[in-house]
């Protein structure tokens, strides 16, 4: 897990060049466990680490892909697919986890509270 430094707003969690692409890492944002992945093209996304489904922090070693027009992370457990960009479980909506703002500043990945 990782945790570089922290403002009022922006948790620097890593550099960009250590999340591999097309894969997630577990950070700690103000105390809380967010799953930060990196797509195609350095897209960024951030949503809780936690599967509600079964309390396992494990979202951020999920497999992620797209199902139509979704980009989706599968949890490693079940295999739901959680949408990276809503938090929507498409399997059992009311298992959705909250998204995360993400960001780079200059080569740091930074993680801020989301809307959700």
């Amino acid at each position: 897990m990782n945790s570089i430094t922290a403002s009022s707003e922006w948790t620097s969690v890593c550099r960009i060049g250590e999340i591999v692409p097309d894969t997630g890492v577990c950070a700690l944002v103000q105390g809380e466990q967010v799953a930060v992945f990196r797509l195609a093209g350095d897209a960024l996304y951030a949503i809780d680490n936690i599967d509600p489904d079964n309390g396992a922090a494990v979202l951020s070693r999920g497999l992620t892909g797209s199902l139509g027009e979704r980009v989706v992370v599968a949890s490693p457990i079940h295999k739901h697919h959680f949408d990276l960009r809503t938090g929507e479980c498409l399997e059992a909506p009311q298992h959705g986890v909250r998204v995360w703002k993400v960001r780079v500043d200059g080569d740091l990945v930074q993680v801020g509270r989301g809307d959700r």
